[in-house]
């Protein structure tokens, strides 16, 4: 797993979805949910695939939540005292792990510490938890501190991302692997890869956001892998699943269908990198410009989101914490003759064939994209190449599962443009794939390199909370101006319950919410 994989959909931490769950539902059953793949290793500090993250969130607990209207709620944390570069929490004192033992402030500082060990190589280390963040725990106190070497902006926010590993699993991370060894609502009591994952539920929690328990919830949660939208479809409206999330055409006969609850989040940006590696001819600022007037960005959009989504305004779901709008007016323009002008400056000359060419080399774009977000995303992909291919550049494309996608960034690096989507809550979690060392050393997937994004950064880490955010949305607005990457729309997600409520956030479970309704 690589840091690279937290681009497909991140999901952490969003607007909540769904209404509290009605009262006189008897605990009991079996809840049953589709994921579009396997979640791989469930370690927490070497996950962050958005089913991965959507699996474990059952399981884990955080040390703060989030309520529906995005303020900060005690979680394992009952109170804290925040300053520029730390943030001290005071632990819950009936709080156990699944294994029956004590959480203690040690647990809470070695997970943090164990991911930031560089021997760890924690993928989330950067993102999740902030780079060079250490953890002291004082166990007669019952608190834990987190510090940070400078001020750090959103230092309380980001300890809402973090799934405390406890119990036996603090100590042997091996357990973590292919088990859970959490604080959380339901323990992992069997995995079959491929195929599904159940859940047991602990009748014992009683700490929950707002003081809720596991009374009243299901007795065991299922996490049945459904590849196929259709599928899931067809499961859903038999009885034989409880929810599954839609982005393709059966969406529309989801919404339709009488008896199915509908719950539409933000799914995160559709949109696109270009990579800008030494060798690629997407390095060259004027060529990134050409290549993004050579597409009619609104018409992509509609064809993305199938019609669903909404007009980008950043790179972070909402609840995000800088408001505004950091996107219109710094994305270049449809023109295409205007483009194929740009690129004849640029020296890409057209060829024989009609292709452009060079110094003998091709304008060749690898399109890299995930088949696991729905037919929007090919359509995407087929799109964007057919725009390309109009202005003399050769395109080919490559749709793979989101385990490949991680592969193709950081380690093979076989693609020029990518079709990635992301969904962070904090401006912070993006500054390690948007800057800082490139792939395979670091997280910055498409060696970006925008002098301005870093030094706006830079000034905004070091101001607290709302008063750095004019940088945050200045940053943002350096990479569109540069065509670092494009945003095309910000996508929903239709998910699709049946005989069954729950909330969610932006995909992660509010797993005390799941309550049977039909007896399932």
């Amino acid at each position: 797993m690589t840091r690279a994989a937290a681009i497909v959909a991140l999901a952490l931490f969003a607007t909540a979805c769904g209404g509290a769950p009605p009262g006189g539902q008897a605990s009991g059953g079996t809840f049953t949910y589709a994921i579009p793949a396997d979640p791989g290793v469930l370690d927490p500090a070497m996950g962050l695939l958005s089913v991965t993250n959507t699996v474990l969130s059952v399981a884990y607990d955080t040390l703060v939540n989030t309520d529906p209207a995005g303020r900060i709620v005690p979680g394992l944390a009952e109170k804290w005292d925040v300053r520029p570069d730390a943030v001290t929490f005071t632990l819950r004192k009936d709080v156990t792990c699944a294994d029956g033992s004590k959480l203690t402030p040690a647990d809470v500082a070695e997970n943090v510490n164990h991911i930031a060990d560089p021997a760890t190589k924690s993928p989330i280390y950067g993102v999740l938890v902030p780079s060079g963040m250490k953890a002291e725990a004082d166990d007669a106190a019952g608190t834990v501190t987190l510090s940070t070497p400078k001020p750090f902006s959103f230092i309380l926010e980001s300890s809402r991302t973090l799934f405390i590993v406890c119990g036996k699993g603090v100590k042997d991370r091996s357990l973590v692997a292919r088990g859970t060894s959490g604080s959380g609502p339901y323990t992992l009591v069997e995995a079959a890869p491929g195929d599904h994952y159940t859940f047991k539920v602990r009748r014992d929690y009683a700490w929950g956001p707002g003081g809720a328990t596991a009374r009243e919830l299901p007795e065991r949660v299922v996490f049945k892998i459904v590849p196929n939208e259709q599928t899931a479809a067809n499961l859903l409206v038999a009885g034989s699943l409880n929810g599954a999330q839609f982005y393709g055409p059966d969406r529309a006969r989801m919404e339709s269908t009488p008896g199915i609850g509908k719950m539409l989040p933000s799914a995160g940006n559709g949109q696109f990198f270009y990579h800008q590696g030494d060798d690629r001819p997407t390095k060259d600022v004027a060529v990134r410009r050409a290549l993004t007037q050579a597409v009619n960005l609104k018409e992509l959009a509609g064809i993305a989101g199938s019609g669903t989504g909404r007009p980008p305004t950043g790179l972070v779901l909402d609840p995000r914490p800088c408001k505004g709008d950091s996107v219109t007016g710094h994305v270049p323009g449809y023109d295409a003759a205007a483009a194929a002008s740009a690129l004849d400056a640029a020296g890409w000359k057209a060829g024989p064939d009609g292709v452009r060419v060079k110094d003998g080399k091709r304008l060749t774009l690898r399109l890299l994209y995930a088949t696991t977000k729905g037919p929007g995303a090919q359509a995407a992909a087929e799109y964007l190449a057919a725009a390309w291919q109009k202005v003399g550049a050769e395109v080919k494309l490559n749709g793979v599962l989101d385990t490949k996608l991680s592969e193709s960034l950081n380690a093979t690096q076989d693609w020029d443009v990518g079709w990635l989507p992301i969904g962070v809550t904090l401006p912070s979690q993006l500054v390690g794939f948007l800057s800082g060392p490139a792939a395979p050393k670091g997280a910055n997937f498409a060696h970006l390199a925008n002098a301005r994004y870093a030094q706006l950064v830079a000034k905004a880490m070091g101001q607290p909370g709302q008063a750095g955010c004019r940088l945050w949305l200045e940053a943002e607005s350096a990479l569109f101006d540069d065509a670092d990457l494009v945003p095309v729309v910000e996508n929903t997600v239709l998910v699709a319950t049946k005989g069954a409520t729950f909330q969610e956030m932006a995909g992660l479970f509010v797993p005390t919410s799941l309550r049977l309704t039909g007896g399932n």
